[in-house]
């Protein structure tokens, strides 16, 4: 098995990470995913340390299952195997500025001439219209400019540990080009895919945005503390830090029964209750586990049926049984670097038996890596 989409040829003109984190998702469902590099290479070819054998691990974690070909878009050569390609393909993404692609002589118009079938995925910082399309887009940017750094941390507006605003823009793109593609096989005829960071941070405010549009609140950051449910959040213990979910009337009353607390104290009978006297709440909570080790708490709690975790570091994370058993982590040889570990796909298919749902993956290409093989697949079509 190769994967539900083994039979899509995907041209990726896209660089840094949104781009490069949806082409990825695409080559994971198993479509052949050809990325288009300048000379000079993906801007993130140069981002590090690390580096491994030369490669940026930056770089590795966004380009499994794709090959490489450079292309110079100023030649009229590299332009005629652009040509050739496109009228090949499924699906084009780019992540250029508004106009740039336009100026290098592929605009919408000119790519369906070439080939009416072909689903285009474009991807910008803060949308395509609108007095501020000309803006780039960084991750960091959007995370500020569209609200997410005001809900996060605990005073300080504070950026996600990732960068959260590309892969949220991705996804978005892949699933966008999914239902393109799946519209395009009862139309016969591409569409156009639009979609940015900026779309994607405000498209997950969830909770947070109807508090403002709905309820006429601004929300604020709530640290480690959800801001509608408690306790939901962190404890610190005599030894380490554990999260504690209690997101029902009975999940409190069973938490409270656990660890000795009156469940229907006035100040905490009902979660608005609660919310209001969180502070009191969690100092109480904190003085009682700070009585015993997390590994008491987590397994009086498990017992309970009380929802709650511990706080793993990056590498518990890839030794964790459980994420490996998700296929969360994923071997590979690459072709400098040689075998490597890479975060695995988020989805599983055919019972579970292979990660993302094709049976072997490639490792990120190095650049340029495939120009020959590319030429030679685009000759045998002719």
């Amino acid at each position: 098995m190769t994967g539900p989409l083994d039979d899509i040829v995907v041209l990726d003109l896209t660089r840094a990470l949104a781009g490069p984190h949806c082409g990825m998702m695409l080559g994971d469902l198993g479509a052949r995913v050809i990325k288009i590099e300048s000379p000079q290479g993906d801007d993130t070819r140069g981002w590090g340390p690390p580096f491994v054998a030369g490669e940026s691990t930056y770089f590795m974690s966004c380009n499994r299952n794709k090959e490489s070909v450079v292309l110079d878009l100023k030649s009229d050569e590299d332009k005629d195997l652009l040509t050739q390609l496109v009228r090949r393909a499924d699906v084009l993404m780019e992540n250029f500025r508004v106009g740039v692609l336009d100026r290098l002589g592929f605009s919408v118009e000119r790519l369906h001439e070439l080939n009416p079938r072909l689903v285009i995925l474009s991807v910008t910082g803060f949308g395509h219209d609108g007095p501020e399309a000309h803006r780039a887009g960084y991750d960091q940017i959007l995370q500020g400019e569209g609200g997410l750094m005001s809900v996060t941390g605990s005073g300080e507006p504070t950026k996600v540990g990732v960068p959260i605003a590309d892969l949220l823009a991705g996804m978005n793109g892949a699933y966008g080009v999914v239902a393109a593609l799946y519209e395009r096989e009862r139309t016969g005829v591409g569409r156009v895919v639009r979609t940015s960071l900026l779309a994607g941070v405000v498209g997950v405010h969830a909770f947070q945005g109807t508090r403002w549009t709905v309820a006429g609140e601004v929300p604020g950051p709530s640290g480690a503390h959800h801001a509608a449910i408690a306790p939901y959040g962190l404890f610190h213990t005599a030894t380490a830090a554990v999260q504690v979910a209690c997101g029902s009337e009975a999940l409190w009353r069973a938490f409270a029964a656990a660890v000795g607390l009156d469940a229907e104290d006035p100040r905490f009978a009902t979660n608005p209750d609660r919310v209001g006297h969180r502070e009191e709440l969690v100092a109480e909570i904190e003085a009682i586990f700070a009585g015993a080790p997390a590994e008491h708490w987590l397994a009086l709690l498990e017992k309970a049926r009380v929802p709650a975790g511990k706080v793993r570091t990056i590498d518990d994370v890839y030794a964790w049984e459980q994420a490996r058993s998700q296929g969360l982590l994923l071997g590979v040889d690459h072709p400098t670097a040689g075998p490597i570990n890479l975060p695995g796909p988020v989805l599983r298919l055919d019972d579970n038996e292979y990660a993302g749902g094709r049976e072997t993956h490639l490792p990120p290409p190095t650049l340029g890596q495939h120009n020959e093989s590319v030429r030679a697949w685009l000759a045998s079509e002719q």
